[in-house]
Formats: structure tokens, C-alpha cells, sequence
């Protein structure tokens, strides 16, 4: 502990999230020393972790950007390098770069009581060297994917499987796919991101899905804050288009939920006008209303050309096993393949695994709820950042990060130096902070997280207008406990 680096705050993971909170502390806690651990070796989070082909944003890039620095791109859904240099040029514009300290794997945190601080035992993985690091306040920007390995069922016979089987999240660079015949297994974003990107390229794509997910197209180019890029400034351009864009989507949210029946139609309707008449309307007809699972866009309808255009197609069908030479379905056909994709989604995980204690005791945080979807309950001085799952993520965090500057000046202001927030009794539910969305990653992994509240400050909404008002409340009410004079 001599020896150990000492920050006013750490903030774990240099993704989105993580360079969010460091850019918004430079600027509303300027006096703050801190640091960045990111176990990569570069900044990007999902974005420099996913490298498979045609990569892109399922949210548009207008609300998906930080609300503090414009994006300027032409495309709506960006692919994932462009996304990633925005993150990198954001970082650098800050000055946050010069804070990171990467190829950091973060082990453990234990808040010593004591001493009235963290204690955060890292490894730096390309030497194997133990680190230690203390701070006062800790910021998990991790998010909740496991960064090591997807999901991946338990697929009878793959072993048997002659050709290549790959998951995306650990796409080879070096995958050579021209001429061959390949099967991407999901339904979800990535697989209606991998056909029309891989479709020119194959001798043929198939989409193999268990059950259909609900698929929409947007224009690939925002044409009106185009022409007005003309006229206006960069800033002003993008945040009328984002004050736009947040409009409809959260208008369009409401109205799936207040109207699925209505909102399926529709849905179901616009794709049937892209693909004809003749379309087999079962490949995209989810057994699900809208938005009890994330909608899946496609830019200028990529996705319905290719299959149009039969260089790709779509098969609905369960797995009864893997063969030598691709996949047995349970109708008794076989899908021949030289590659498989296994697009079959990802793991979730708390903290990026990293183990959470107080004065040496495990803290369990799937056993505890959130205070205003930011800090953790009965542990001090920690915060959790992550964002939305029905629009786009940034929104929340940008939110979530201003918060917890709100609360480090709170604490600075009352000459205090912990801050915990306590639940009434009986406030905890069952549910996780997913609440009711019904994604196969919710269901598989939602136990790992967080446990939603009954009501006020303890209960994720996923509602970004009442959030807004939420955040914008004085950070002072009976849910914190302040302690400890400086």
C-alpha cells in the first residue's frame, strides 16, 4: 500500500461509458486527480473489441454520440471504426488520453472502512505484474458484456463439423470468405449486420434463426442536417438533429407500447413492401410485440436487397444437429456450409468480472439495487454506469456520468468524504434493472445484475424524459448518507 498510486477517482473501463464520465469530470470537477484502467490496449471499448465484417451502430449516431461533442459524420448508423475514432478524437479533445493507463486487468476492489477508501488490486497483463491502486471514489464503466467470450449453445455434433465455426466477437482478421458458402446462426443485430456485408463476397448466405426478430429500415444518410451543415455550425446542426431524432424514437416507443398490435402491422407491412409479395412473411413475423425485445435497423434496407437480389437468404428452423459438412435441421434439411458464424449473442457480466468488497467481506451486486440507476446500495463511493436498452446507450450514461460529478461536489461542498446510499426496508424486487425486456442475453445473464426497486430513486424506468427531470434534482434527499468530515 506504500507504494500505491493514490486518485481522487478511478474510473474502470475507457469505452463509451468510461470516457464519457473521465471528459465530463475534467469538466465539472476540475480540481479531481484520476485515472482510466482499461484492460485493452486502446480506447473503444465494444467498439475496438468487435471487428467483424460490416460492424456498425444499431442506434443512429445522433443520440448515440456524447451530448457534449458533436458528431459530424454523414451516416445515420456509422460503421464500428468510425465510431471508435469519435470515442478516440473525443478522449484527446479532453485531454482524457493522457489519463488511461491501459493493458490493466482489474481483479479486485475492497473498500477499506479504515482507511475511508478503495483498494484496487490489478494486473498488468502483458508483464504479469501485481498492481495496486487507491482512491477515493470508484467508477465501473464497464457495462455488462463478458469482453472474454459470447454466448454459445450447446450445439450437438459441432465437434464433428469439418469447416470453420466462428463467433463474432472473436472475428479472425485474416477469415477468407470469398467463394464459400456460409451459415450465420441468430436472428438478432449482428447477423442482419454480417449478410448484407459479407452477401457480395460468398458464394451464398443463409441466416439460420430459431424464431424472427423485427426488422426495420432507416436512410443510411441523414440528408437534412446535411443541407443544413451548410448553413449552420457543426453544434448547432447536431443538436437539432438530436433533440429530433430522441423525439421520434421515444415518440415511436410510446406508441409500440401503447398500440403492439398497431406497431406489428405497420412493422410487418414495411417489410413486406421491401421484400414483394412473393416473400415468405414467416422469416420475419416475431412470435413477440415491438420492443419486448430491441428492434434490429438496417440502413437503406440493406439487409431486403441482398436477400431480394437471392444473394443471401433466410431459413427459420431448429438445430437438430451439426455434420461433417454444416448443419441438420430439425425439418430434415440439411444447410451445407464451408463457414458457420455463430451469432448467437453475448454473456452478460457484472463489473467486468471484477470481485467487489467491503473491509475484505464480498458484495454481492446482483443482491442489491441502484440509487438512480447510478450508485450501488450500501456500498460507498462507488458508482455503476450503464445505459439504455430502448434507445440509445449514450443517452443514459451522459446522464448517469453528470450525476456522479454532481455527487463529488456535493460531497466537496459539505467538507464530507463518503457517500452511501440506504434503501427502506422492503424496497428490493425480484426483477433485474432489464425490467421487462425479454432478450435471450436478459434471460440467460439478467440474474448477475442488479435487482430493480419498487419505487422513486431505487427503480430503473428506462424512461429518458423522466429521467431527465430525475437527474436534474438536487443531490440531497433521505436515500444518501453522508459521513465523514475531510
Amino acid at each position: 500500500m506504500a507504494n500505491a498510486q493514490h486518485f481522487d477517482v478511478l474510473i474502470i473501463g475507457a469505452g463509451i461509458s468510461g470516457i464519457s464520465m473521465a471528459c465530463q469530470l475534467i469538466r465539472e470537477c476540475p480540481g479531481k486527480c484520476f485515472s482510466i484502467l482499461e484492460r485493452r490496449n486502446a480506447i473503444g471499448g465494444t467498439w475496438d473489441l468487435f471487428r467483424y465484417p460490416g460492424i456498425r451502430s444499431d442506434s443512429d449516431m445522433m443520440s448515440l454520440g456524447f451530448r457534449f461533442r458533436p458528431w459530424t459524420g454523414r451516416r445515420v448508423l456509422p460503421d464500428g471504426p468510425s465510431i471508435r475514432d469519435y470515442v478516440n478524437e473525443t478522449a484527446k479533445a479532453a485531454g482524457v488520453d493522457k489519463h488511461i493507463q491501459f493493458g490493466m486487468r482489474i481483479l479486485s476492489a475492497d473498500w477499506s472502512t479504515a482507511k475511508g477508501c478503495w483498494v484496487v488490486e490489478a494486473l498488468q497483463e502483458d508483464s504479469g505484474e501485481a498492481r495496486i491502486l487507491t482512491c477515493n471514489f470508484l467508477v465501473s464503466a464497464t457495462g455488462y458484456y463478458d469482453h472474454d467470450q459470447g454466448y454459445l449453445p450447446n450445439f450437438p455434433g459441432i465437434e464433428s463439423y469439418k469447416g470453420q465455426c466462428i463467433h463474432p466477437q472473436h472475428w479472425p482478421e485474416s477469415l477468407d470468405y470469398r467463394g464459400k458458402r456460409v451459415v450465420v446462426i441468430g436472428s438478432g443485430a449482428t447477423a442482419v449486420t454480417l449478410l448484407p456485408a459479407m452477401a457480395n463476397d460468398t458464394a451464398h448466405i443463409t441466416m439460420l434463426q430459431r424464431s424472427p426478430s423485427y426488422v426495420y429500415s432507416m436512410p443510411e444518410v441523414d440528408k437534412l442536417a446535411t443541407v443544413l451543415r451548410r448553413y449552420l455550425p457543426d453544434s448547432w446542426v447536431y443538436q437539432l438533429s438530436r433533440k429530433r431524432n430522441i423525439l421520434l424514437q421515444r415518440t415511436g416507443y410510446k406508441f409500440s407500447r401503447r398500440f403492439p398490435r398497431l406497431t406489428r402491422w405497420l412493422l410487418l407491412a414495411l417489410v413486406r413492401k421491401q421484400l414483394g409479395p412473393d416473400f415468405d412473411m414467416e422469416h420475419f413475423t416475431p412470435r413477440y410485440m415491438p420492443w419486448d425485445e430491441r428492434l434490429c435497423a438496417v440502413p437503406n434496407g440493406d439487409l431486403f436487397r441482398v436477400l431480394r437480389e437471392g444473394k443471401a437468404s433466410v431459413v427459420t428452423d431448429h438445430i437438430e444437429c451439426f455434420t461433417e459438412s454444416g448443419i441438420l435441421l430439425k425439418s430434415g434439411r440439411e444447410l451445407e456450409a464451408d463457414i458457420v458464424v455463430t451469432a448467437t449473442g453475448l454473456r452478460l457480466q457484472a463489473l467486468g468480472g471484477m470481485k467487489l468488497s467491503i473491509d475484505g467481506i464480498e458484495q454481492a451486486v446482483n443482491q442489491r439495487m441502484t440509487y438512480k440507476g447510478v450508485l450501488v446500495q450500501d456500498i460507498p463511493n462507488f458508482a455503476y454506469l450503464f445505459g439504455y436498452t430502448n434507445i440509445a446507450w449514450t443517452l443514459k450514461v451522459d446522464m448517469a456520468a453528470g450525476f456522479a460529478c454532481r455527487v463529488l461536489n456535493e460531497m466537496s461542498r459539505r467538507k464530507l468524504s463518503i457517500v452511501t446510499p440506504r434503501a427502506p426496508t422492503g424496497e428490493i424486487q425480484a426483477e433485474s434493472v432489464f425490467g421487462s425486456l425479454q432478450a435471450g442475453y436478459v434471460q440467460r445473464g439478467g440474474a448477475f445484475l442488479p435487482r430493480q426497486g419498487r419505487s422513486g430513486p431505487w427503480r430503473v424506468l428506462n424512461h429518458f424524459e423522466l429521467d431527465q427531470v430525475m437527474y436534474r434534482r438536487p443531490v440531497d434527499d433521505s436515500g444518501l448518507e453522508w459521513s465523514r468530515e475531510v
